[in-house]
């Protein structure tokens, strides 16, 4: 091939060249290439030169790399060059620079494990590939189990997807994958979700045939084929699997770093539950089958969890618990017979030590008896003609048979659980086709490879004959299509392989044979194929150093098998005796595996079938079971051929889809690419194989179309011609010159390889070309410009420079001037300054030292005239102490002398008493002595004590006079102390004095000193000033920086709290919009469950084939409640219809699926309820959080219900209270009745029936009471609705839903229903009771009874009495009142009628207003009765306004009935002649006057509802009568007709008529829902009539807008605030439906018009786009453009316009479109890589531009559908803007606020090059991107959810039209009707 291009060999040509390490590496050519040399002068990427030697044999040229623009393709086959380094290269640059693992070849798609979790597998991946077609979307597993399952139903063919790999490459993985796929997009057509147990398969087939190798951590290990049955929907109806090649040796032998099977390692990690503690388990490190790996645990994955996801996949498809147990309980006993320890007892023999733990343990589980198991463990059983002999083994035959026998319990287990997973998994639905999807392992080979790659091997030579044929078959049907002569293409045929395997005498034959051989071994086996087909077969050879191994040439390399255990494997033995041992077990499901076994070989020894299972008893026969043990010997390779034979008919009868798994790396890196193992890989799977038998022929393939669109710039207009397909065959000829370079077909062109890169090349040298024309035209005009604008800007700088330099010479003369003008100033002041400055020193100077001289002169005076009085008062003291020393002398002596007088005198009256005569001289006249004594003694004493109280005065005088004189004393001497150091001290001020003029003198010397020191310190002063003035004017500006500062964040804060609330605002409005949309995704559930109940209801009917004429429930047998007729009458009717049929069908159908759709439905309208009480909750706090004002006002309304409700407790309390006294009294005269008896008019008799009547009164006021206090309640409840209604008042809605939880509560019914029963006899038969006499003993009690009630009796007088007076106050402020009252109302009449109402409220809030006051001040209990009372006046008053209200428009319109009638008898009087008499009737005048009286009103007989419903609903079509009419005249005319119901007060009328306009509309929904225009027409009517229902309720925020005329024809009688509900839920339901039904319209354009037509032509180029694109699996329907679009979308807004349709609404619609238009073009475009270029996003953004300015015609762009176009716009701009720099990414950044992290990535990934101009995004630049965007707080899904419908609203529009105006046409055909 690449002989034939030597013409592009040429220089900076590129090519391909072979390498060591990495397989192919690229060079470029630096010289041209000239036919005959032997060398090539390459330079590599490195820079590095090279010269490549040619074969001078073969002379063959390197492979040509292909252009730049064709590297990343989704197809391979798109390459113009097709060899191995080009496959190579794509897979790497699509694998690493793009992260796209997925790439096709063909009909291959190959999948690169990742090994990372990719977001690419999700709901909105798969509902984004369901139902495109293969081509179109980037290479998935999706796609291809799209187009299996797209084949299927169109081909009604089965379909399989092969899917191969080696170990680790992803096979598993991508099985699921495809399956979860199949179940999501084809659902299960019953109850019992199939397509659940179809996935659920899954982790048990995992747990019990995945184990860990060194390549894969979940490698699996058996072959798997399973088939998905589809009934004739093509729904799932069950599956069923086979299985392969179970790989048994790793139950017993693992490699290092591998592991058994996971079950095994998920047993020993969950052993601790309760429910295993029985099989004795432990870690997985105890047991030798789990511990030969060393290597247990595999990272990331929890066993135990595992574990738990296992036993959950049992319980799905049906494995009850005890089952599971008996699994793992045998699972337990392989893990303890792998710990059985055999031991030695001599060479040929061996033992098992008795009471060996694992051996118990193994028996007591599989239930078999340790001495039997014991003994054939260790020996075996010979068998001769005559004899039986029982032979010890050697211990380590012993150990093999051992794990022989633990092999097959386990395959005997996993083909059990396979069976019962395809018995789960069977459906007794017919299946009408399946898809099989094939899981088996790849190709391998190995360092050592034995029987089991053999095997493996043997397989994929099959599969890969299969895929040569497939692959042959479809390019030779392509051929034949396009009717391109056929050239027989030459490709590899391994027949021959497989003739050498399984052909008669092959090495399956010989090795079947070598088993059969009573000494055949391994040695002798191998001598046989030496001889066989060393010499016979060219595939077949023989090792150089080995005799005891064969080397196989298969179709992707040699593989050598080593020969030993081949005969061992294939024969599979195992001890007989040891299978009868575990047959004669008790466990039942040890014995079921066993029996399966007699019974599950078939005739050709093909693997068991998967079908149902019988129990068989075994008996001990000796014929059958010599037959049994034969059959048992069929080796592995003879069931393995067999069962392989099978599957390749199942895949021939089949259309395949294949799938190629490539392992990239063997280290399970994430996105390494190791090139080595990829060829390996590549080669091995077929890929290259597919490609060479492309390449043979004519690879490339371009529609016409598609070539002229690429290569239209290599044309010349002339060239083009009307007929495409000439102007390719025209242009071709010229371009290339070898025809055989090309073929052309029916509808397509085909080249050979390379052609297309020579007319790329072509193609970009034209392009080329073009550009440095242009370049070189736009240089020049550029450099010219440039120069024009530099001599522009030289001219105008130079007259700039040249006028600057003369203004500053000016500038310095002026400032020369006043510089010496400053100068002479300057030198004045400050010689003026220096002179002023000396002057004041001077002066100062002056002033301070004669300052200083008269303070001296001042002290010294001062200090002479105070020692002249510290000398007087030192004198005078010094006078006064001498004084006093001289006094205390003489007084002292005076005392002296005059005792010594006393003492004499004393002496001599001593003696003169002693003599005698004395004595009688002194007794004589003594008793009048004594009596003048005594009277002297009188005296004294009075004198005594006059004279100690005066003694006492004064002692405190001269107490007070010494602490006087002390005080004076200290302070004398202290003033003497003071006067001798003043003395002290005139000493030494002289000489201070003297010192102190020395001072002056140095003063004086120092005053220069000082005088310069004050010089120098005021210049610093100075200084300082100025700075203190320049910081001061710095702190000034710092202090307005700050306040500019705090402006600007106070500013910042109010903008930011602003912000806060406008967020908060936003988020509450978020809150209150995902409310509606969850409240309306619920309606649309229940209508769809509504839907399937009546789909169900129909078939129960037509199969039960019971029929029903008119059963169904009206809405007439419904209660009166107006909540029971709700949304749901049709389902309420249904349903009633259903129960009269149960009886018929119970014992026919299964009623649990009916059953269960009525719980869900009930569930749905408990949680519609909910959300619709949620969603009010949600309204009332956005409206809460505008008004928290009211937030006391609630409470005290609270507080009151509060109180009222505990009044009512205790009025129900007292209520029961008397009932159970009452009972209590009754049951015990019924127990007295044997004590005596009493007559009936005795008077014990007659007081007792006194007291129960007095007991019936009392319970009889009860009751009233209680009464009372309901219809009070009952009553506010009313009022408060109604205030609510009306919005008059800002009562809170808690105050509503507290009234209700009290009427709610039933405690007022329960009270209510206790009365009742108690009083159901009021007045009972008491003659009866006294039957007995029993009356007699309860009188004794009933005197003291009586005596308590008069004394209760007469303190109620008493406060009888205080009440009275209280009352006659009462009365008296009542009259005042009254006479207030009176003056009011005079006052009232004179206002207008409209005032009177609202100035009577007025006074009566200001009334109870001063009332709140005067009581709240005086008594706060009296208070809050009073507050109670005074709301039940309110309420009251509210009813009674209300009632007037109503009142007044019935007298209103009674009125203006009159006056027209008196208008018109007054009108016949004046025509009436004079002879004619008063009383004669006037007939002719009132019949042409009611024409004109019409109150918009329309009568109807009930009979004729049926009609009215069906002329105006079920047979009215929008097209034809319905357009000419007026927009919305059906719900006009209902809503007349319902006018009319009101009117005459027929509460069934209202009802019937209302239930049966919404079940008609629904009905016909049903039927006609995918008319646009029909279910357009019935939601603008659904919301007319819905607006109809609100101007004319009568609540006041509906009329603002209303006429007086429509204010009259307002509802008076009816409440529907319910029906509204409906209603709107209804119109929720219609609009969901509109939205759909313009979906499934817009969803087939959108594509095809937004991204793949071109609207700007030759804009974008189209690439080549390999086979998928041509083998599209459904025919083109027709292109869609833009305009389509455009005019779908116009076509819309004028069938909505034209119904009448609010405009609202119309915006609201208009944004969803344009929603579901960018979602699905984003979607597409990121999985779509051809459509990521530059060009592309162009043409979005020019589409975009159209559809704005579709918005801006018709007035639209306030509706939001701008907005929701953003993201499409972002990626658009993401294609287009610059990718290289960190500017450019951080520009990226900012602008891409509409997509996400994810999608801004995969637009950079799948970002192509169409030209050769442009760049690819590069890997460094998108890690950018996402370092920059890690912060984001975004959902990780890649794709936007194109089912979002936004939540819709319905703002009231009321109606202009009036009512009586509107003329029905009689093309309606509702003549029935009468104008009122």
């Amino acid at each position: 091939m690449n002989q034939e291009l030597d013409f592009m060999f040429v220089k900076y040509a590129r090519v391909w060249i072979p390498d060591v390490e990495e397989v192919w590496k690229s060079a470029e050519l630096t010289k041209d290439y000239r036919q005959g040399d032997g060398v090539l002068q390459l330079q590599l990427e490195d820079g590095k030169e090279l010269e490549y030697k040619l074969d001078p044999k073969t002379n063959n040229l390197p492979h040509l790399r292909n252009p730049d623009i064709l590297v990343g393709e989704n197809d391979l086959t798109a390459l113009s060059y097709l060899h191995e380094p080009a496959v190579l290269h794509n897979l790497k640059v699509r694998f690493i620079d793009s992260k796209l693992i997925y790439t096709y070849c063909g009909i291959v798609l190959v999948a690169i494990n990742p090994y990372e979790t990719l977001p690419i597998y999700g709901t909105d991946i798969i509902n984004a590939y369901s139902g495109q077609n293969m081509g179109d979307m980037d290479p998935h597993i999706f796609a291809v189990a799209e187009e299996a399952y797209k084949q299927m139903a169109r081909d009604e063919r089965n379909q399989s997807i092969i899917v191969s790999g080696e170990s680790g490459a992803g096979k598993t993985v991508s099985a699921k994958y495809a399956m979860r796929f199949f179940a999501t997009v084809s659902g299960s057509a019953s109850e019992a979700n199939v397509e659940e147990k179809v996935l659920a398969s899954n982790p048990i087939m995992e747990s019990i045939g995945n184990a860990k190798t060194t390549r894969n951590d979940n490698s699996s290990r058996f072959g798997k084929y399973i088939e998905i049955g589809f009934d004739k929907k093509y729904h799932i109806i069950g599956a069923n699997m086979r299985t392969y090649l179970l790989e048994k040796s790793r139950v017993v032998f693992q490699a290092d770093e591998e592991r058994n099977y996971h079950i095994f390692y998920q047993l020993c990690a969950s052993a601790h539950l309760p429910e295993f503690k029985a099989l004795k388990l432990g870690k997985a490190d105890d047991f030798h089958y789990t511990k030969q790996g060393r290597n247990p645990v595999i990272d990331g994955i929890d066993d135990a969890k595992e574990m738990s996801t296992t036993r959950n996949a049992f319980t799905l498809l049906g494995v009850n618990e005890s089952y599971q147990l008996g699994l793992f309980q045998i699972l337990a006993s392989i893990l303890h017979l792998g710990n059985i320890e055999v031991k030695d007892r001599d060479s040929d023999s061996s033992i098992i030590l008795p009471n060996n733990g694992h051996l118990s343990v193994f028996c007591e589980l599989m239930g078999v008896t340790y001495q039997d198991m014991s003994h054939w463990l260790c020996h075996k059983k010979l068998k001769t003609a005559t004899e039986t002999y029982i032979k010890p083994i050697p211990k380590l035959q012993a150990i093999n048979a051992r794990d022989a026998l633990a092999k097959h319990i386990y395959a005997k287990l996993f083909n059990w659980i396979v069976d019962h997973v395809n018995k789960a998994l069977h459906s007794t639905v017919k299946q009408h086709s399946f898809i099989g999807v094939l899981d088996i392992y790849g190709f391998e080979t190995f360092e050592i490879n034995s029987f089991e790659q053999f095997c493996i091997n043997y397989a994929n030579e099959k599969l890969q004959q299969q895929f040569n044929m497939h692959v042959f078959k479809l390019e030779q049907e392509e051929y034949m299509k396009e009717q391109i002569p056929w050239t027989l293409i030459d490709f590899y045929d391994n027949q021959p392989c497989i003739n050498l395997i399984e052909a008669k005498m092959g090495i399956l034959d010989l090795l079947d044979e070598e088993c059969k051989m009573p000494k055949g071994s391994d040695d002798s086996w191998a001598q046989k194929l030496y001889n066989t087909h060393l010499k016979t077969c060219a595939l077949f050879e023989k090792p150089r150093m080995s005799n005891k191994a064969f080397i196989i040439q298969h179709f992707a390399d040699k593989v050598e098998y080593q020969c030993d255990g081949f005969l061992e494997k294939n024969k599979d033995t195992v001890n007989e005796e040891q299978i009868h041992v575990l047959k004669a077990s008790k466990f039942d499901l040890l014995v079921e595996l066993f029996q399966d076994e007699e019974k599950a070989k078939s005739p050709t020894g093909a693997a068991p079938a998967t079908g149902g299972r019988t129990r068989l008893s075994v008996k001990p026969v000796k014929n059958k079971a010599g037959k049994a043990s034969k059959e048992h010997k069929k080796t592995v390779g003879l069931q393995f051929r067999n069962s392989l034979q099978l599957l390749m008919e199942t895949l021939n009868a089949t259309t395949p889809h294949y799938v190629r798994c490539i392992k990239p790396n063997d280290y399970k890196y994430a996105f390494t690419f190791d090139p080595k193992r990829a060829v390996q890989q590549l080669r091995a799977c077929g890929v290259l194989e597919t490609i060479r038998i492309s390449a043979a022929g004519f690879p490339s393939r371009w529609t016409y179309q598609e070539f002229f669109s690429r290569y239209r710039v290599l044309m010349k207009q002339k060239d083009v011609l009307t007929d495409r397909k000439m102007t390719c065959k025209n242009v071709l000829e010229k371009l290339v010159q070898d025809p055989d370079k090309y073929q052309f077909g029916k509808t397509k062109i085909f080249f050979r390889a390379g052609q297309v890169a020579y007319l790329e090349k072509l193609r970009a040298d034209k392009l080329r070309a073009a550009c440095i024309r242009i370049q070189k035209t736009i240089r020049c005009w550029l450099a010219r410009k440039k120069y024009l604008r530099m001599k522009h800007a030289a001219t105008t700088i130079q007259r700039y420079v040249r006028g600057y330099q003369a203004r500053c010479l000016a500038n310095f003369l002026r400032r020369t001037r006043a510089a010496i003008v400053i100068q002479k100033y300057q030198r004045m002041f400050v010689q003026k300054k220096c002179y002023k400055r000396k002057q004041a020193a001077a002066l100062a100077m002056q002033c301070i030292l004669r300052a200083y001289m008269a303070r001296q002169l001042y002290k010294a005076l001062l200090r002479e005239h105070k020692s002249i009085i510290i000398q007087k008062m030192v004198r005078g003291w010094l006078a006064r102490q001498w004084y006093k020393r001289t006094l205390e002398a003489i007084v002292y002596l005076q005392c002296c002398i005059r005792r010594m007088r006393a003492k004499r005198e004393l002496k001599k009256l001593k003696i003169e008493a002693r003599s005698v005569e004395h004595f009688k001289k002194l007794n004589i006249g003594m008793e009048n002595k004594i009596m003048q004594l005594q009277r002297r003694i009188d005296d004294q004493n009075k004198e005594n004590r006059s004279l100690s109280e005066r003694l006492n005065s004064l002692e405190i005088s001269h107490a007070a006079e010494s602490e006087r004189l002390r005080v004076e004393l200290t302070r004398l001497r202290g003033a003497e102390e003071d006067a001798k150091n003043n003395a002290n001290k005139v000493t030494s001020l002289l000489e201070e004095l003297e010192r102190l003029r020395k001072d002056l003198q140095n003063t004086q010397k120092e005053k220069k000193a000082i005088e310069d020191w004050a010089q120098t310190y005021q210049d610093e002063m100075e200084k300082m000033i100025s700075e203190l003035k320049e910081q001061n004017h710095l702190l000034k500006n710092e202090k307005n920086d700050l306040n500019r500062l705090i402006q600007e964040q106070s500013q910042q804060w109010t903008e930011k709290m602003q912000r806060a609330l406008k967020e908060e605002t936003q988020q509450l409005e978020y809150d209150l919009n995902e409310e509606r949309s969850r409240y309306q995704n619920l309606l649309t559930e229940h209508l769809r469950l509504e839907e399937k109940y009546d789909d169900l209801k129909e078939e129960i009917t037509l199969a039960v084939n019971v029929p029903k004429p008119g059963h169904r429930r009206t809405d007439s047998t419904h209660s009166s409640n107006e909540s029971e007729c709700t949304y749901n009458s049709e389902f309420a009717e249904s349903e009633e219809g259903t129960r009269g049929g149960e009886d018929v069908s119970k014992a026919i159908l299964d009623m649990s699926l009916f059953l269960k759709l009525q719980k869900r439905v009930s569930e749905l309208e408990q949680e519609k309820q909910s959300l619709q009480n949620e969603l009010d909750r949600r309204e009332e706090q956005f409206q809460r959080a505008r008004a928290r004002d009211d937030e006391e006002h609630k409470k005290a309304r609270g507080a009151e219900l509060e109180y009222e409700s505990l009044k009512r407790q205790e009025l129900e309390s007292e209520n029961k209270k008397l009932k159970h006294d009452l009972n209590k009294m009754r049951q015990s005269l019924r127990g007295s009745a044997e004590a005596g008896s009493a007559a009936p008019g005795s008077p014990a008799y007659t007081v007792l029936l006194d007291q129960l009547n007095a007991s019936n009164e009392e319970l009889e006021v009860r009751k009233e009471e209680v009464l009372i206090l309901r219809s009070q309640l009952v009553s506010q409840k009313e009022a408060m609705q109604h205030k609510d209604e009306k919005e008059t008042m800002t009562e809170p809605l808690p105050y509503i839903e507290d009234v209700q939880k009290l009427t709610d509560a039933k405690e007022i019914s329960q009270a209510y229903m206790g009365l009742k029963e108690t009083n159901r006899s009021p007045f009972p038969d008491y003659h009866k009771l006294n039957e007995d006499g029993e009356l007699w003993l309860v009188y004794e009690g009933l005197k003291e009874t009586n005596r308590l009630l008069e004394s209760q009796l007469q303190a109620q007088r008493r406060s009888h009495e205080n009440e009275v007076e209280a009352l006659r106050g009462d009365l008296q402020s009542v009259k005042e009142e009254n006479n207030r009252q009176q003056q009011l109302l005079a006052q009232n009449l004179q206002l207008p009628p409209e005032a009177r109402i609202e100035a009577s409220l007025q006074h009566e809030i200001t009334r109870l207003t001063n009332e709140n006051l005067e009581l709240h001040s005086a008594d706060p209990k009296e208070y809050k009765a009073y507050r109670i009372s005074m709301l039940r006046r309110m309420v009251d008053l509210m009813e009674q306004l209300e009632k007037q209200d109503k009142t007044v428009r019935k007298l209103k319109k009674q009125l203006k009935v009159f006056a027209k009638k008196i208008s018109d008898l007054e009108g016949g009087q004046m025509d009436v002649s004079p002879g004619q008499t008063a009383d004669e009737p006037v007939h002719p005048v009132n019949i042409p006057r009611r024409e004109k009286d019409f109150q918009g009103m329309l009568e109807y007989k009930k009979e004729d509802e049926l009609k009215l419903v069906k002329n105006l609903i079920l047979e009215l079509k929008p097209r034809g009568v319905a357009v000419n009419l007026i927009p919305g005249l059906p719900s006009y005319i209902l809503f007349m007709c319902l006018r009319h119901a009101d009117y005459i007060n027929d509460d069934q009328k209202v009802r019937s008529l209302l239930t049966s306009v919404i079940n008609s509309i629904k009905k016909i929904l049903k039927k006609r829902g995918d008319d646009f225009e029909t279910v357009s027409f019935w939601l603008s009517n659904t919301c007319r009539f819905l607006h109809c229902l609100k101007q004319y309720s009568g609540d006041e925020q509906f009329m603002k807008h209303n006429t007086s005329k429509q204010n009259d024809h307002c509802l008076s009688n009816f409440d529907l605030a319910e029906y509204r509900q409906v209603l709107s839920d209804l119109a929720i339901q219609i609009y969901q439906q509109l939205i759909k039904c313009m979906e499934n319209i817009l969803q087939p354009m959108i594509v095809s018009g937004m991204l793949e037509h071109e609207t700007i032509q030759g804009v974008s180029g189209v690439k080549p786009t390999g086979l998928r694109k041509r083998t599209s699996s459904i025919a083109d329907e027709g292109t869609y453009t833009l305009d389509s679009i455009i005019r779908q979308l116009n076509s819309f807004h004028s069938i909505m316009c034209q119904h009448g349709t609010d405009p609202e609404l119309i915006k609201q619609v208009v944004k969803q479109q344009f929603y579901i238009i960018g979602a699905v073009t984003l979607n597409n475009l990121l999985l779509r890589k051809d459509m990521c270029s530059w060009s592309k996003g162009m043409q979005i953004r020019y589409n975009v531009s159209q559809l704005e300015e579709l918005l801006r015609d018709k007035n639209l762009m306030t509706c939001g559908a701008k907005e929701t176009l953003e993201p499409l716009i972002q990626a658009a701009q993401l294609l287009q803007v610059k990718k290289k720099t960190d500017e450019d990414a951080e520009a990226i950044c900012s602008m891409c606020n509409g997509l996400s992290t994810a999608q801004i990535v995969k637009v950079l990934n799948l970002y192509t090059p169409v030209n050769a101009f442009e760049e690819r995004v590069s890997v460094q630049f998108i890690r950018t991107i996402q370092t920059r965007l890690r912060d984001r707080k975004e959902s990780p899904q890649l794709l936007m959810d194109t089912k979002v419908i936004y939540p819709v609203t319905f703002p009231f529009n009321p109606s202009s039209l009036a009512l009586e105006t509107i003329q029905i046409p009689s093309s309606l055909n509702v003549g029935f009707l009468t104008r009122v």
